[in-house]
């Protein structure tokens, strides 16, 4: 596995804020617990803007490469959508942020570098309804709009020399899993620890305060992050192994009782069940949790009981679990009926096509696919499955001239380059099924294999001159990607 030995600097930074996160009283707040402290330039001077960017793309890729990141075009559409609800509303932004979700029931959520936001699928699940969910995404929103790890950055450097070498091998990990990352790098950060912490509080009061507002002001409910404060404080009271997040944004009562105090500033909004939090929360549970036939026991109890926040979605969550259990005739007769209420919902159109492709109905998915490529041109969920659709049917010229359109929109879709590298594979042209393996590479961080992968394919394609001088360039554009990163 290719490693990023220069993330070394920058990337220690995002495990502190990480993994000693606690809370006390900002200096400046004291008086005034609403005004923000002046920024100014503070953390330009050692981290510019455009060095952040580069180290946030380079800890994706590893984050790719390590952890169980839920490809999912359907759940990576509605995180982003209900966090870019959140950005849109937010002061000082400066990235076009990036919201993913790791396959992991433990609570944990956290931001770095670059505008990237992680948040565990239990944290999710856990949440009551999409208000709470949002004060999770506002809080780290805030780490990053308020600039915290560049900030962090300048405070340690003005007070101590670095030394970064006992912690590197715990950096992604402590972001992820806070418990083991805090065990293999206590020794080496022993010394500064003390002075982290205090640095620390202040920042994660500071996020509070921003994020509450932030909720506010983009249409949810204030008292979202208290009620899930709350909910979390109270679940994890008296537990020996507390949540990865409460080790990380630990909850005294004081910090409950602030967001509360903090959410009634703002009118009280009364907001209905959302659909699409309903659907995902329904999906992450019938498709990565559980097995199909105790999901369907639960679905079944659900509708019959009549315990549920919105019918719909304890339906699709039944029609996941039979597709899941291989009864696709009856997954297809309820996704069906949900769609004619709700033709353009993504979650249904994507659960459908699975439902066609595997009763061999390639026209009946065509039939929804195709309107819809130019409704919502580009969208990752219609693309991809259309995409898919059309490789499972062997259509695959069709299916390559829509994902290489789709690519050149979204040129950093790690779904879209494996789908049309199996496109390619089908199609036995083998020179460019490596080049767009090349590209999967790339995304993973693993330069030298994407390398590796592109000098084949110009071994492949001897008699197509213009085509090696395209891998030529690559060639020189992934070395060069990779020289920056030593640069950092």
């Amino acid at each position: 596995m290719f490693t990023f030995k220069p993330l070394l600097f920058a990337c220690v930074f995002t495990l502190l804020i990480a993994t000693l996160s606690t809370f006390d009283v900002v200096a400046d707040g004291q008086n005034n617990k609403n005004k923000l402290p002046d920024i100014g330039i503070s953390g330009f001077s050692v981290l510019s803007l455009d060095k952040e960017r580069q180290i946030g793309k380079a800890m994706m890729r590893q984050l790719r490469a390590s952890q169980p990141i839920m490809q999912d075009p359907v759940l990576i559409e509605y995180i982003n959508h209900l966090g870019n609800q959140l950005v849109k509303n937010a002061q000082d932004v400066n990235y076009a942020f990036e919201f993913f979700l790791i396959n992991n029931n433990e609570l944990n959520a956290f931001a770095f570098f670059g505008g990237h936001v992680g948040v565990h699928s239990g944290l999710l699940t856990t949440a009551s309804n999409e208000s709470e969910l949002a004060s999770v995404l506002a809080h780290e929103i805030s780490h990053v709009t308020q600039r915290h790890l560049a900030r962090r950055l300048e405070s340690q450097s003005q007070s101590q020399s670095l030394t970064m070498a006992g912690m590197v091998s715990g950096i992604l990990l402590a972001l992820v899993n806070p418990t083991v990352g805090i065990a293999a790098l206590s020794a080496s950060m022993a010394a500064s620890q003390q002075a982290s912490i205090n640095y620390t509080r202040g920042n994660e009061k500071e996020a509070d305060r921003v994020g509450i507002a932030l909720l506010a002001n983009s249409n949810f409910d204030p008292q979202g992050a208290a009620n899930f404060f709350n909910k979390m404080s109270e679940k994890y009271r008296y537990a020996s192994k507390p949540p990865a997040m409460l080790l990380t944004h630990p909850l005294p009562e004081s910090r409950i009782a602030d967001a509360r105090q903090r959410a009634h500033n703002y009118p009280i909004k009364q907001l209905p069940p959302s659909l699409p939090f309903e659907l995902a929360k329904s999906r992450i549970k019938s498709r990565y949790q559980g097995n199909a036939k105790d999901n369907i026991a639960y679905y079944k109890s659900q509708l019959n009981k009549k315990k549920y926040a919105i019918k719909a979605a304890a339906q699709y969550g039944l029609a996941l679990s039979y597709f899941d259990n291989k009864q696709s005739l009856p997954a297809k007769d309820i996704l069906e009926t949900l769609i004619k209420t709700d033709k353009n919902n993504l979650f249904y159109i994507d659960a459908l096509t699975d439902v066609y492709l595997d009763l061999h109905e390639y026209d009946n998915a065509f039939a929804m696919l195709e309107p819809l490529t130019l409704l919502m041109p580009n969208n990752q969920v219609v693309s991809l499955n259309y995409g898919n659709a059309l490789l499972s049917a062997k259509k695959y010229d069709l299916a390559a001239s829509v994902l290489q359109d789709f690519l050149l929109v979204n040129p950093g879709n790690f779904i879209a380059y494996d789908i049309l590298t199996s496109v390619y594979r089908a199609q036995r042209k083998k020179g460019l099924m490596h080049i767009s393996k090349a590209e999967v590479f790339a995304l993973l961080g693993a330069y030298q294999k994407a390398v590796d992968e592109l000098q084949t394919s110009y071994e492949l394609v001897a008699k197509q001159p213009l085509l090696q001088k395209r891998i030529k360039a690559r060639i020189l554009q992934f070395q060069e990607q990779e020289n920056k990163l030593k640069r950092l």
